[in-house]
């Protein structure tokens, strides 16, 4: 296996079959580059849909939402749909879109390493090594669960398992079980295990802001509808798409609308949960919108339930099969559900990248935290792009259009490649005052907004930066991702010296769109019969004006 992909070489290398790396296989497809692999370190395509199988697992985003805009679903079952349906969902796409082809299953990515003389990507994979000229990053920020470090929980004698990694082979029924967390995962799994388990205990470091999810079947009348007359169906996703782009609003530029959101949340708890103390324990601190807001329509009624019991305290150690929480109150359990998250802002892939000087992504990464032009490119790391890198998270709408407008980038960027290179190699490496400038505009604008009113969140690192968060609307996201500005980056060419310029401090020009971009799209716009010597021309300015 590892002979027949040795010495392979592709336009494009693509990580992951998630909602990012299946939505670049379809752009690159229609726009002609079928020179590229999709790899894939499990057996089927899904990514954290096919990961996350836990009871109750489900979308918190609309389904006509959650989808892609070029693949549209009129027979989604629910409003907010369940795991299998999602994943059968993206097979669907993998299937409709021709995209098999592309993907090499059971292939996990070792590392990555830049060339700068031959100026591809090395990608070293447990089923071989190739060589790429491009690589587009698409395993997504819930790909990699994050456990706590409790003491003495190597000596626990029960049953321990994240909700990523659900264990479906252990009867929870009649037995003691512990959640520790109460984030997105938390609040599904609880009201789904709550009926089935003898004793249910939540560890509650900190409460979350809950809203009415408002689930429903989507009936056969709607589903024929949208079949039929698609454009109802494109109605129904705008609809849904501006309401959240107003929550977004609300979130980001109206903090003194925020205080009407909390009481719609306080009394959809006082509606299910009756116990005073219940409540208090369960009513936060801090802003809404601070944490992720979630939505619910049984976690409250799961909690006021008999058999749970919450502890509105982390855990703090094991003892035996007794688990103590920070307040000292102890409890004897047979299981133990850990729904702590995934590694977001310290994604481990970046411990596997290394960029043009030699140094890891991780290593880049360390001084200032996790942080990329457009939240796509980073300096030093030249034909690499993410697709849900850094600070693009969203926390009211769906990530599937924060993806596209990055598609949208990456087919740009290969265009742009291309008619640069006039048909030698070439490489675009971002400039780094270019990164830097975006970056501190844009922590600039979380500064004043309710991501950082002092609650700990996914959003922030272990240094309380905003590393993950997009503070803006997805409409606002596209803008900024819509095309590639040559004035952000550099052109290496072979034997060049993209890699010691980069060093060389570039604190002069500008970062907006300007001569570059305008010189590569004149060149574009004239007449067939005389693009080709003055692209070269046009390749040559930009290439000076970018330096």
């Amino acid at each position: 296996m590892a002979a027949e992909h040795e010495q392979e070489h592709v336009r494009v290398a693509v990580i992951g079959t998630g909602f990012g790396g299946l939505g670049a296989a379809v752009r690159l497809r229609r726009a002609g580059t079928t020179d590229f692999v999709v790899l894939e370190r499990r057996e089927a395509v899904g990514g954290t849909w096919h990961d996350n199988t836990y009871p109750g697992c489900a979308c918190d985003i609309p389904s006509h939402l959650y989808s892609f805009s070029f693949a549209p679903n009129a027979d989604w079952p629910r409003s907010f749909s369940p795991q299998p349906d999602i994943r059968a969902y993206l097979e669907q796409v993998a299937d409709t879109f021709g995209l098999r082809q592309h993907i090499r299953f059971n292939t996990e990515v070792q590392q990555l390493s830049w060339d700068a003389e031959e100026l591809h990507w090395r990608v070293e994979t447990s089923a071989g090594t190739l060589t790429a000229d491009l690589v587009v990053s698409a395993t997504g920020p819930l790909s990699e669960p994050k456990l706590p470090d409790i003491p003495g929980l190597d000596s626990f004698e029960g049953k321990v398992f994240h909700s990523a990694t659900w264990d479906h082979d252990y009867d929870l029924r009649g037995k003691r079980v512990a959640v520790v967390g109460t984030g997105a995962s938390a609040i599904q799994i609880i009201p789904a295990i709550q009926p089935v388990v003898g004793e249910l205990t939540v560890f509650q470091r900190t409460p979350a802001w809950v809203l009415p999810r408002n689930d429903r079947r989507i009936s056969a009348t709607e589903r024929k509808l949208h079949a039929r007359f698609p454009a109802t169906q494109k109605l129904r996703r705008f609809a849904l798409w501006g309401v959240r782009e107003l929550e977004t609003q609300v979130f980001a530029n109206h903090p003194n609308l925020l205080p009407a959101v909390e009481k719609i949340s306080k009394l959809h708890m006082k509606r299910a949960v009756k116990d005073p103390e219940l409540r208090r324990k369960l009513s936060p601190d801090y802003r809404v919108g601070c944490k992720r807001t979630l939505l619910s329509d049984d976690y409250y009624p799961a909690l006021a339930q008999h058999n749970t019991h919450v502890v509105d305290s982390g855990l703090k150690e094991v003892r035996g099969n007794t688990l103590v929480s920070a307040d000292g109150r102890e409890v004897e359990v047979d299981a133990v559900v850990f729904c702590s998250g995934f590694h977001v802002s310290d994604m481990p892939l970046a411990h596997l990248v290394k960029g043009a000087d030699g140094e890891t992504l991780a290593e880049a990464w360390a001084e200032d935290g996790m942080n990329a032009l457009r939240g796509t490119t980073v300096a030093g790391f030249p034909n690499f792009l993410f697709v849900i890198g850094p600070n693009t998270g969203l926390g009211t709408s769906s990530m599937v259009l924060i993806i596209e407008a990055q598609l949208n980038y990456l087919v740009d960027y290969l265009r742009k490649l291309d008619t640069l290179g006039g048909g030698e190699q070439a490489a675009l490496d971002v400039r780094p005052i270019a990164q830097h400038t975006y970056n501190a505009k844009l922590r600039e604008r979380i500064a004043s907004s309710v991501w950082e009113t002092g609650c700990t969140s996914w959003y922030l690192d272990a240094q309380g930066r905003p590393v993950a968060v997009w503070p803006g609307t997805t409409a606002e996201f596209r803008k900024a991702t819509r095309e590639v500005w040559l004035e952000e980056y550099e052109v290496l060419r072979p034997g060049g010296a993209g890699a010691a310029r980069r060093k060389a401090p570039l604190l002069a020009g500008s970062t907006n769109r300007g001569a570059a971009t305008g010189a590569f799209h004149a060149a574009e716009d004239m007449p067939t019969a005389a693009r080709s010597g003055s692209a070269a021309a046009a390749r040559r300015d930009t290439a000076e004006d970018v330096r």
